[in-house]
């Protein structure tokens, strides 16, 4: 297995205007002036309205406003940037869609699978039904959106994800929650993850406590961002992570499945 350079992550963990797109695409401009020279920035979940089931009213179309704004903060900090908004889709359907933008100008995404239903996000929002792998690097990306997490076949595959990716706003009520499941998801998977959270109190009075951290693939901190409010920066080693698969290389007695 070879190596591949080691990956430089930034985690932006803060408040979010809620519905005020304008707002936090300049609020977030400033905080990715302080990501400069990380590889990968990740934002949290509908970073630019909040966690909002007014999709009709909020979305915008593929390579709208906020679509082009991702893209020119790529290509001014060099980094690919990463979080997800609500878009509405070319059929016509609503998606919490996490667009992975790249600083040559390109733009891929994820359609969120599982959607929140106790907050009613299945009535609002169409579901995604593809995994998507990004490559960065040579390091093989997974992302996924906060619900995602609850699901471990999803966050299954069998390409050898280096690093799972969610991005969230998921509620402190239900802190412990996210605390245990990022490392069972990072143990089960043999690989990095990721997890970017918000922090303060949305538009229907959700608090929200943060906790986005970088967990190894023993489940191990090398990150913990806590209730803080900024940019959070860690190295993932792939020479660590190659080592470890081949010390103990349970990958290998997986199950083989496929998804519907």
């Amino acid at each position: 297995m070879s190596n591949k350079p080691d990956l430089e992550l930034a985690l932006i963990q803060t408040t979010l205007v809620w519905h005020d797109p304008a707002a936090n695409r300049e609020h977030f401009q400033a905080l990715l002036e302080q990501a400069r020279g990380a590889d990968l920035v990740i934002l949290p979940e509908m970073f630019s309205t909040g966690f909002s089931m007014d999709s009709a009213d909020l979305a915008e179309p593929e390579g709208g406003p906020s679509s082009i704004w991702l893209r020119e903060q790529a290509q001014r900090i060099d980094a690919v940037i990463c979080g997800s908004l609500i878009i509405q889709a070319a059929d016509g359907s609503y998606r919490n869609r996490l667009l992975w933008a790249c600083p040559d100008g390109s733009l891929a995404h994820y359609d969120k699978r599982h959607l929140f239903r106790m907050a009613g996000e299945h009535k609002h929002y169409s579901a995604g039904d593809q995994q998507v792998v990004f490559d960065l690097k040579g390091w093989r990306v997974r992302p996924l959106i906060c619900y995602d997490l609850r699901f471990p076949v999803w966050s299954r595959d069998a390409s050898g994800t280096d690093l799972l990716l969610y991005t969230a706003n998921w509620p402190g009520a239900r802190r412990q929650h996210w605390n245990r499941l990022l490392p069972a998801r990072a143990i089960e998977n043999l690989c990095y993850v990721a997890a970017v959270n918000r922090v303060g109190e949305d538009g229907k009075g959700h608090g929200y406590t943060g906790d986005s951290q970088v967990l190894d693939f023993q489940g191990e901190e090398l990150l913990m961002a806590g209730d803080g409010d900024g940019v959070f920066r860690t190295q993932l080693s792939s020479e660590a992570l190659n080592a470890y698969r081949e010390r103990f290389p349970a990958h290998l007695d997986a199950d083989v499945f496929t998804l519907n």
